[in-house]
């Protein structure tokens, strides 16, 4: 075995996705950074096939939006249909204007959004991918961690890292390596999943939203994708083999109310038992697990992929203050503070939709279908997407609770230099205090902020307000008005830290927020435990 005499900040291991990035963030923030995957190529087929306004926004911080734009539309309403054929319940959008920016949900063509995912992270000359390399141990110390791997030609050899992030799916090897063990949220049903491209003339047979059949004999759902993909999920019924209904002419057969194999082309039928899993620890030591390696979920609401990518933009960007130096190691404990307890609620909501669509027995639907009814005053439940997404609820958020504390902090659209643009365009990511530019204390509290070189400071008023930038569609000024509060402190990742409705307020959360990231209480510290283990010849 042959001994890699580059050390590098960060070892990614999966190329999917999250590990994806991960990397493109950690070489964006000059990090070197190796990511390596057992496969050569992106799987050509879909998997993941919703994203929504959060993450699409941290694709165009990233630069990515022009380049994956061709290969995203907007997401349909989902229509929920009853025990017999009755709209019952229906999932949407927010209104405009959109609260980030972007339309707040949408499908997307997994193999070419992740092949420009996978460009774009190799285009940082200090981030190296390698394909075809397989992980085979991990053995971390106090300061570093030597992965033995090998390569396609059976050839092994070792690499070190200050951290590594294993971002390599449900069976992960990290994980594994690491003694994270699952913990179980009490989901498992077998589904089949099948993805068909329609011929353009036979798309009229289809619902032209997105819908759920909520069916005791066959629960189903429906959805449109990009162009002329559509998918169906499918629920296996007890005494159904799974290999079997896969099988060409029983997916035709329960396809049949909809389509005959002459409209379209079977792009893919694979089943899968929808699980409810979250990993008990995120962390480690020098080793942390981020996408499906640390949780995996039912996906009746499209986030499992955008659960991972929460992952990825919440640990990088304090992993960069901790390989900067500006931060303590502990600081990387709140990630799964965050992320485990974000994953739990989210998953909770979304098992609760899930078991309401999966009633098998016809009474209980029956008795289903009249509740949402009643909830929605004798019409069908309106609901929107956003609404099921919580916020984080402790970690590295202020911790007396003030109004939108953890929640996503809008991005309006900012009237600059001739032209309008978002919020980010203008003032970039990273740590950031908003003021209501519309308050007699916005000059002292632009002045209080000045004296924290590390936090940008601006203030965002209606037009025609003085030293301040101009929004045009009321979406700050609005959510100021509805929150009771001048100013917010914003992390990287967009979340609130906490808000203020004063000056002295505003001095305390600077105060907190310089405090916690520099000085995270020893108690919090993650012990680094001795992994080395029997090595086999």
């Amino acid at each position: 075995m042959t001994a890699d005499a580059t050390g590098y900040d960060v070892l990614i291991v999966g190329f999917g996705p999250t590990g994806a990035v991960a990397a493109s963030l950690l070489g964006r923030l000059g990090h070197r950074t190796l990511v390596i995957d057992r496969l050569t190529d992106v799987y050509d087929k879909p998997r993941a096939i919703a994203l929504d306004h959060e993450i699409f926004r941290h694709f165009d911080n990233m630069g990515l939006a022009e380049a994956i734009s061709p290969y995203i539309e907007p997401f349909t309403a989902s229509q929920h249909f009853g025990v017999d054929g009755q709209l019952i319940r229906r999932i949407d959008m927010v209104a405009k204007p959109y609260p980030l920016g972007y339309t707040p949900s949408m499908v997307f063509s997994q193999p070419a959004v992740e092949a420009e995912l996978r460009r774009h992270a190799t285009s940082f000359p200090n981030v190296r991918a390698e394909l075809g390399v397989e992980l085979l141990d991990l053995v971390q110390t106090s300061d570093r961690v030597e992965a033995r791997l090998k390569d396609a030609d059976g050839r092994q050899r070792s690499v070190t890292a200050r951290y590594v992030l294993g971002c390599d799916g449900a069976s992960s090897t990290v994980r594994e390596i690491a003694g994270l063990p699952l913990e179980d949220l009490t989901f498992d049903e077998p589904w089949l999943v099948v993805d068909v491209r329609v011929n353009q003339d036979a798309l009229v047979k289809l619902p032209q939203c997105s819908a759920q059949f909520c069916n005791p004999a066959r629960p189903v759902s429906f959805l449109i994708g990009p162009k002329n993909h559509r998918r169906w999920e499918i629920m296996l019924l007890p005494g159904e083999d799974a290999r079997q209904m896969e099988r060409p002419e029983n997916v035709w057969k329960l396809l049949a109310p909809w389509l005959t194999p002459q409209d379209g082309e079977l792009w893919r039928a694979a089943s899968y038992r929808f699980h409810a899993l979250v990993a008990a620890d995120w962390r480690n030591g020098r080793i942390l697990i981020a996408g499906d390696a640390a949780h995996q979920q039912p996906p009746f609401i499209g986030q499992g992929m955008c659960q991972g990518l929460r992952d990825a933009t919440n640990v990088v960007w304090k992993l960069d203050r901790v390989l900067r130096g500006t931060s303590p190691d502990s600081l990387l404990n709140s990630y799964t503070v965050e992320r485990k307890q974000h994953v739990i609620e989210l998953t909770g909501k979304i098992k609760a939709i899930g078991q309401s669509i999966c009633e098998r027995d016809a009474a209980a639907a029956r008795q289903r279908d009249a509740q949402l009814l009643a909830q929605g005053g004798g019409k069908p439940l309106q609901i929107t997407r956003q609404e099921i997404i919580p916020p984080l609820r402790d970690g590295l958020v202020a911790r007396h609770e003030t109004p939108a504390r953890g929640s996503l902090f809008p991005q309006p659209r900012i009237a600059s230099e001739g032209s309008v643009r978002l919020l980010d365009k203008v003032t970039g990511p990273g740590l950031r205090v908003f003021i209501d530019g519309r308050t007699s204390e916005a000059a002292a509290l632009l002045a209080l902020c000045a004296a924290h070189a590390e936090i940008s400071a601006a203030a965002i008023a209606p037009p025609g307000t003085p030293d301040a930038l101009e929004e045009t569609e009321g979406v700050l000024q609005n959510w100021f008005d509805r929150h009771g509060v001048i100013v917010a402190v914003v992390r990287p990742d967009h979340y609130v830290f906490g808000t203020a409705r004063n000056a002295a307020e505003l001095a305390d959360l600077l105060s907190e927020i310089d405090l916690r990231l520099r000085d995270v209480p020893a108690g919090q510290a993650n012990k680094i435990p001795d992994l080395r283990m029997e090595k086999t010849p």
